[in-house]
């Protein structure tokens, strides 16, 4: 990349923040609407395609566009991610049928997986290792923002407006990030090409496409024993092992497996995979509490979840800020880690008499550490390899953070779903005559009651409530209160494994070497990284 000055790569940051929040506040503005859009055009039992296939077509663009990028240049990449995602974006909000809208946003995760691997690989294009933590912590910042922001406006358009704006609503700053990297991004050095791992690249896809519908669909779906989820492991693992042969035979691999002897970049894609599983855990397991548990509204629940990112907002910018003043990112790192284990182990002590104002304190202490991980694990990766190895080093980090969620989400899934079913065969349980039993409304009877969704969901207790007759209530309540404790206690299962994930990163870090961060990208074709060992 050509030699820039300061307020150039001072503007072309603002370009690619830019680019950042409008992917990720379309990414995070959809989960709060979609319940109304399936409502407007049907198709509830594809539900979660819409989410997966997102996920899908993401994760495989980031690992495959790293590579690439590399070769052929960021900018490319970045422009043609902001259109595929514009108008994956565009025709989901002309949807007419679930089918429609799951293909649509599988588009969307092309241009969004270009979008966040160029994005953070950019980073380490313009900045040397020692000011990338700055630069690294105020891109985490992005996602925080798009986080606090995104779920409120969803559901503020879909109650207000037709639902088609929640896609449509963020397509001008779309164009003008557009604009504003075609005018400012300088144009790739010409380079010698090499040649497209097209074989690898295939085979790769195969890996992550299995791997991640198992544990997406194991367990809710499909029983974890069950021929399709075993089939799709066993296609994941054969596919891995051909995958290496692949690689260690082509000339230009995907993934270059020598990476991995970099006790730095293997040390921080463990550390990225349990983290996943650690920052899934609280985003997705914490609303079970408030909602579930405490009995509060999904808006509750959401409102809770903005102290976390606040407080994570405010820790990646002062982390980032810290490793780029200080050159040092070991001892950062390992504060964090620990204050998140400390944070998500205070969630294990949650329980159905807790107060909300606990619940806010432990999510501001999840999020002070957590934020801190952006940042640093970031820039450790960018600084352990050679440039001509930067995209994919990124794009190899975020792939092991979102397998690491997808892989966590699974296994947490799995611990609450057994411990809430022991817990309540223990539990006393009050029992209520077949015949007493309320059938009207939405069709449910009193054994309905005891699936855990049915807790999430306040309005359908109310109505099961109105429907009892007045001597019933005392029961009625009594089982709620059996059932909000047997999910509490399977709650505080999940977040002890989260705990254990978090508390082995902390392990993992302290066998990190820590590489002096270099003040300059010049000389880096030239010299092997201290870290390659």
């Amino acid at each position: 990349m050509e030699t820039l000055d300061k307020r150039q790569k001072m503007l072309i940051m603002i370009a690619v923040m830019a680019v950042l929040l409008f992917s990720a506040l379309n990414m995070t503005i959809v989960g709060t609407a979609l319940p109304k859009i399936v409502s407007a055009i049907g198709g509830m039992e594809y539900f979660d395609w819409v989410f997966t296939i997102y996920m899908l077509t993401s994760s495989i663009t980031a690992i495959l566009v790293g590579k690439l990028s590399d070769i052929y240049g960021r900018k490319i990449f970045i422009l043609v991610g902001i259109v595929i995602f514009s108008l994956g974006s565009l025709l989901s909000g002309f949807s007419d049928t679930i089918l429609q809208l799951i293909l649509f946003r599988g588009i969307q995760g092309f241009g969004g997986g270009m979008l966040m691997s160029v994005s953070f690989a950019t980073v380490g294009d313009l900045f040397s290792p020692r000011e990338r933590g700055r630069w690294q912590g105020a891109l985490g910042g992005v996602f925080g923002l798009a986080s606090l922001f995104g779920p409120t406006l969803g559901g503020t358009i879909v109650d207000n407006f037709q639902w088609s704006w929640v896609f449509w609503v963020f397509l001008p700053f779309g164009v003008i990030a557009f604009i504003l990297i075609a005018k400012l991004y300088p144009k790739a050095e010409n380079k010698a090409k090499e040649k497209v791992d097209y074989l690898g690249s295939f085979v790769l896809t195969i890996v992550i496409v299995t791997m991640l519908l198992g544990f997406s669909w194991a367990d809710s779906k499909y029983a974890w024993d069950s021929p399709e989820i075993i089939g799709l492991f066993a296609t994941s693992i054969v596919s891995l092992i051909l995958f290496l042969i692949v690689e260690m035979k082509v000339k230009s691999p995907v993934i270059p497996l020598h990476l991995f002897k970099n006790n730095v970049f293997a040390i921080s894609n463990a550390v990225a995979f349990l983290l996943g599983m650690g920052m899934f855990s609280v985003i997705m397991y914490i609303p079970f509490h408030v909602q579930g548990v405490a009995g509060k509204t999904a808006t509750t629940s959401g409102l809770i979840e903005m102290a976390m990112t606040i407080s994570m907002v405010i820790s990646s910018a002062i982390a980032g800020n810290l490793v780029t003043k200080t050159g040092k990112y070991k001892k950062i790192a390992i504060i964090g880690l620990i204050v998140m284990s400390i944070g998500i182990y205070l969630n294990t002590l949650l329980s159905i008499e807790t107060s909300l104002t606990r619940v806010i304190l432990n999510l501001i202490v999840t999020g002070l550490g957590m934020g801190v991980t952006f940042p640093v694990f970031n820039t450790t990766v960018q600084n352990a390899v050679k440039h001509k190895y930067l995209g994919v080093a990124t794009a190899t980090s975020q792939l092991f953070r979102e397998l690491g969620g997808t892989v966590g989400v699974a296994i947490m899934g799995a611990i609450m779903t057994n411990e809430m079913a022991e817990k309540i065969e223990e539990i006393n349980m009050p029992e209520i005559p077949a015949g007493d039993a309320p059938t009207g409304g939405m069709g449910m009877d009193m054994e309905a009651l005891q699936d855990p969704q049915i807790l999430m969901n306040p309005d359908a207790l109310d109505k099961i409530r109105s429907e009892l007759p007045e001597p019933m209530l005392d029961v009625f309540n009594s089982l709620i209160i059996s059932l909000r404790e047997a999910l509490s206690y399977a709650l505080s299962s999940v977040f002890m494994f989260a705990m254990f994930a978090i508390v082995l990163t902390v392990v993992l870090t302290f066998f990190l070497k820590e590489i002096k961060l270099r003040t300059s990208n010049e000389d880096e074709e030239e010299e092997e990284v201290q870290g390659e060992q």
